[in-house]
């Protein structure tokens, strides 16, 4: 089990957190351009998912997941591959709503019976960054962390781009909680030591790193860096889009996790992922008490409640032999229930959506 004096809970805690609170604010945001997201939902200043409530996606149930399968694993990264494998299977079972077609596909392999090895398919979608930021916070052996991130997405992605946008939310998540002030310098140079090949495919991803710390540096809006891009008023899925704009947002509000968040949001697009990516990374330097009070007191999921990601961010820094005993296990059921409630409530908003203003 991990145990170095460097990793502690306001580190993964504020990782898990700042992650679920992004994810429920950029929820409602999720698939409009910002343009038409202002039109229709105003700024991105409370939770709007449920009236005055928010509730988080699959992107913080793959990041607990992650959490999860490292408490169980010990964070061997074999192990680890095998129980997150497992959790993923569960996972899909009790109907998730608006997964992605990767991970989907992924998935259904699994349940077919494909060995996790096996069971990603080629894509270079943010499935594998989504849930990265929890590595970075909670592994500090480099080299182990390298592997983590590699099995955490081979089980649904294999493109090259997905696991090199991974490896940078876990890198940046790194830098956030080890360094003083988190820097662009700082990210880069930790990139250029790891053991990853970041040449061919994944290549451009450094390219646009760059850029997005000249842009930094320049003082420009994430909403300027990404129209700079070419992704004005809509970041994508793909990685390549992302990746870049979270850490834009990051190296600029490096420890106000509102804004940051706020500024992922209102780029449009993808907003519950990059506001999930951004809240993870920021949270883990700031902790949980760096996140306004009003968003965590209007967050309303069940059964993984704050209170319930809070343990788990806690048993990921202590010995094995009692980590086990701070997760509570959701529960099949549980969860399922939950779906029952969540994925109507994401179809009223699909519906709504045909509705104007356009």
């Amino acid at each position: 089990m991990e145990t170095n004096s460097s990793i502690n809970e306001k580190h993964t805690t504020g990782c898990l957190i700042g992650t679920a609170l992004g994810d429920a604010l950029g929820l409602p945001y999720e698939g409009l351009t910002a343009e038409r997201a202002g039109r229709m939902l105003g700024a991105p200043d409370r939770f709007r998912f449920l009236p005055g409530r928010g509730m988080m996606s699959d992107d913080t149930e793959h990041s607990c997941m992650v959490a999860e399968s490292l408490v169980e694993s010990g964070f061997d990264p074999e192990r680890f591959e095998a129980s997150f494998a497992k959790r993923l299977r569960w996972w899909l079972l009790g109907i998730p709503a608006g997964t992605g077609l990767a991970t989907l596909r992924a998935c259904m392999r699994l349940l077919c019976g494909i060995p996790s090895s096996r069971s990603g398919v080629f894509s270079a979608g943010n499935g594998p960054a989504m849930r990265a930021a929890i590595l970075g916070a909670a592994v500090d052996d480099t080299r182990k962390l390298v592997q983590l991130v590699h099995r955490s997405t081979r089980i649904t992605h294999t493109d090259p781009r997905a696991e090199a946008g991974a490896l940078v939310v876990a890198a940046a998540a790194r830098i956030s909680t080890r360094t003083e002030l988190p820097t662009a310098e700082a990210l880069l140079q930790y990139l250029r030591d790891l053991d990853f090949d970041f040449t061919g495919s994944a290549g451009e991803l450094l390219k646009l790193l760059n850029a997005a710390a000249d842009s930094v540096t320049r003082r420009e809006s994430t909403a300027a860096f990404a129209a700079s891009r070419g992704v004005a008023g809509f970041v994508s899925g793909f990685v390549n889009q992302t990746v870049p704009v979270a850490i834009h947002a990051w190296l600029s509000h490096p420890e106000d996790w509102e804004q940051a968040v706020r500024a992922v949001i209102e780029c449009g697009g993808d907003a519950d992922t990059t506001a999930a990516i951004t809240g993870g990374i920021v949270g883990c330097r700031v902790g949980i008490d760096g996140i306004p009070m009003p968003f965590r007191q209007k967050f309303v999921d069940w059964p993984r409640s704050l209170e319930w990601i809070e343990q788990l961010g806690y048993a990921l820094t202590i010995p094995q032999e009692q980590s086990r005993q701070h997760v509570m296990r959701a529960g099949y059921f549980k969860l399922l229930l939950r779906n029952m409630v969540f994925v109507p409530t994401v179809l009223w908003h699909g519906f709504r959506r045909l509705l104007p203003p356009y």
